[in-house]
This record gives structure tokens, sequence and C-alpha cells, in this order.
């Protein structure tokens, strides 16, 4: 009897069929780890910091700065935020896996080890700030590496698991942007700098007080002393109107610091719109209806984008 072998069609060079299948495994692999790493980079917050900093360079040009200072400070500001949220989510992987909203990252899933996770966030810090030092000027650098110290020594390591004002002391962090970028021009910092930073620190209370109302018992559970969690729903409701009447009324105060009307009536009209959805969403908490949190905290975003493409457009035009 004979017996006729066929060689399969999917190996026609005659390679073993495990051989064969290491290929497409280990390019699933190689992609399912460098998508942890970049999951480690938190990519949108990346992108929120990189819309306040370039109209900020802009501003501070009175037009269009050259392409190769926009790359530097994009690359480098990419990656020193990157650097700060991989060293937050190592100092916070014990907490993270505590709460549903973080329990998936790479530190609690396992995806990821600590030891790799901080040193990839040194890495990243070390070169953001290399990069800036070389390529525009020491204050910018300074600037970068004292907002990534603060962010993850002083807001993670400390206050956000001691202090309910918390967000308030760590807005600082995500205000910096503004001011790299408008020193990495300037090689200074002039009364306009310091507003648009007010505004995106004013702006983060009205902005994040919403999510963590929506998770305040994943704060909780995981002994994170969040607002939402410890005060009161009045306490609650009083900041967000204040720090939201103060977003709109600093970002109304830089209008006179060297911008036009261009950025003034946008920033009037998205402004009276953000504070009507503020005071809608502490009219609910108060009446005990159902709140729906995130609807403020998606516009608030949206408000922050308007502010700052208006700040472009009139530093262009």
């Amino acid at each position: 009897m004979s017996m006729i072998t066929e060689r399969p069609a999917s190996n026609p060079a005659g390679q073993h069929p495990a051989r064969a299948a290491e290929g497409p495994v280990a390019r699933r692999d190689v992609r399912a780890v460098l998508s942890s790493y970049v999951a480690l980079t938190k990519p949108r917050i990346v992108e929120l910091l990189l819309v306040t900093t370039i109209p900020a360079m802009m501003l501070a040009e009175g037009g269009l700065p050259s392409l190769w200072l926009m790359a530097v400070v994009l690359i480098g500001g990419s990656l020193a935020a990157g650097a700060a949220s991989v060293l937050n989510c190592y100092i916070d992987r014990d907490i993270d896996q505590l709460m549903r909203r973080t329990k998936r990252r790479p530190l609690p899933a396992h995806t990821v080890s600590p030891r790799s996770a901080l040193i990839f966030g040194l890495v990243l810090a070390a070169v953001s700030i290399v990069l800036l030092a070389a390529f525009t000027n020491l204050l910018a650098a300074g600037l970068t590496l004292a907002a990534i110290v603060y962010y993850d020594l002083v807001y993670t390591l400390w206050l956000k698991r001691s202090t309910p004002a918390n967000t308030f002391w760590g807005g600082a962090c995500g205000a910096a942007p503004v001011l790299i970028g408008w020193a990495a021009v300037t090689g200074s910092l002039s009364p306009a700098a310091w507003g648009l930073f007010a505004v995106v620190f004013f702006w983060q209370m009205p902005h994040f007080y919403p999510l963590a109302m929506k998770y305040k018992d994943d704060y909780a559970r995981a002994g994170i002393p969040m607002l939402p969690v410890v005060a009161s729903v009045r306490r609650v409701n009083a900041e967000i109107l204040i720090f939201a009447w103060l977003t709109v009324l600093t970002s109304l105060a830089v209008w006179p610091l060297g911008l036009s009307a261009i950025y003034g009536v946008p920033t009037l009209v998205v402004g009276a719109i953000f504070l009507v959805e503020a005071h809608r969403l502490c009219r609910r908490a108060t009446r005990g209806e159902a709140v729906k949190p995130m609807r403020l905290f998606h516009w608030s975003t949206t408000y922050l984008t308007i502010v700052f493409v208006a700040v472009a457009l009139d530093a262009l035009i």
C-alpha cells in the first residue's frame, strides 16, 4: 500500500509548522507589548496638553513659530507628559488594581513589569529634558523638569493620597505646558503667559470633579480622598461653580493682554455655555436628580480646546 503525503499549503518552503506559526504570534506579541507601553503614557492626556502648548507658542511669537521649534516642543512636550504619566502609573499601581476604571492598565494587568515601567518613564523624562535644553532654552527645560517632579512626587505620591485639595494643588502640572511653550519661544514669561496658565489651572477643577463624581465609589474603595468622596454635595457644587466662574473670568481677563475680538468673542460664547452646563450639573445634584457628570466633563474639554484654538487664530490673523 502506498501512502501519499502532502506538504501544507501554508508552508511551501518546508518550514516546520510550529516555526511557521512563530512569525504571526511574535508579531502579535510585539504589538501587544508596544500597545501596553503606549497605554502607560496616557495618550489622551498628552493630546490635551499639546492643545494648550502650540497656541501659547503662537501668541508668544505673534504668529507662527519656526516649524523646527514647534517640532522640538511637540516631541519634547509629548515625551515629558508621557514620562509623567508612566511614572504616575508606576507609583499608583497599588491603587489602580483596586479601581474598576484603572485595573486594566498595564501594571495592574501585569502586561508590563513595575521595573520596566520605571525605567521607561525615567528614560522618557531624561530624553525630553535634554531635548528641550539642547534645542530651546534652560527655562523651558527647567519648567519641564519641575512639572514632572511636581506631578509625580508631590501630587501623585503625596497630595493625591492625603488631601481632598489634591486636584487644586495638582492643577499647576496640567497648566505647565502653557508656560513651557511660551518659554521655548521667548526665553521668559509674560503676564499673558501667566494668564493662560491661570485659565488652565482653574479649569481643572470643574473638569475633573465631574469625573471624580462618576467614579466616586472607585476612589473610595482605593482610599483616595477626592473631594466628591469626602465632602458634601453642597461643597462639591460650590467648588465646581467657583472654579468654573474663575476659569471664564480669567479667560476674559487675558483678552486685553495682546488679544483681539477673534479671541474674545468665541471665548465669551463658549464660556457662557460652560457656565450653563456647570450650573445645570450642580442644580441636578442639589435636587437629587440624575446628574450625568460626564456631560460637563466632556464639554469642559471642548471649551478649553475652543479657547486655545481662538488664541491660535488670533495670533495668526
